[in-house]
């Protein structure tokens, strides 16, 4: 299995990501490069938006291309569906209900098999989960030391979270609006996969 393992913080400054965006604690101490003498090319803006997608949801390139292609035949805007898509993996879900710091440690969590999905074990993180699920850490992730410093977090409104009972529920389906994604722009996404 392929793992992106490079420097976080190089590539949050590429991208112009803040650490604290994607769950770390981290600060950079380093200026970034000055680009505004560099003019970028409307390819170079799509492929960086891509880029950003897949570093914030942890997803490499074959995985992604197929979310959009399944993005692409469901019916509704194309982006609006892939960021649905990708808000909907089962390690972001984890993440979004505050059962891990990060999307590589909810990853890590759900792949260790931590975690059940309606009463049933379950460790694939790109699992899509469905409106009604209910994701429960396991008898066994309860005896780990994994889920003792839980930090109280802000869980979004379309998600339902019991946190001593550790379990949460998908409630509804989220808006594009409800989701917390930055400057990210899927539109530019669509229009570099359509070409």
């Amino acid at each position: 299995m392929a793992v992106n393992r490079g420097p976080v913080l190089k590539r949050c400054r590429a991208l112009g990501l803040e650490p604290a965006f994607l769950g770390y604690d981290k600060k950079s101490n380093r200026n970034s490069r000055k680009t505004a003498n560099r003019k970028v090319s409307e390819y170079g803006l799509q492929l960086k938006e891509k880029q950003k997608a897949k570093f914030i949801y942890g997803v490499l390139e074959k995985p992604f291309r197929n979310l959009y292609n399944k993005a692409e035949r469901m019916s509704g805007k194309t982006g609006d569906n892939l960021v649905k898509l990708l808000e909907f993996r089962f390690d972001n879900i984890v993440y979004r209900m505050g059962f891990a710091a990060s999307r590589a440690q909810a990853r890590q969590l759900v792949n260790h098999g931590h975690f059940t999905v309606n009463g049933k074990k379950a460790n694939i993180p790109s699992m899509t989960m469905k409106v009604g699920d209910e994701i429960a850490v396991s008898a066994k992730g309860k005896e780990t030391k994994a889920f003792e410093n839980i930090k109280k977090v802000t869980v979004p409104t379309w998600l339902s979270v019991d946190e001593d009972a550790m379990k949460g529920k998908i409630v509804v389906a989220p808006e594009r609006a409800d989701l917390d994604l930055g400057d990210l722009n899927e539109t530019l996404i669509v229009e570099l996969y359509s070409k």
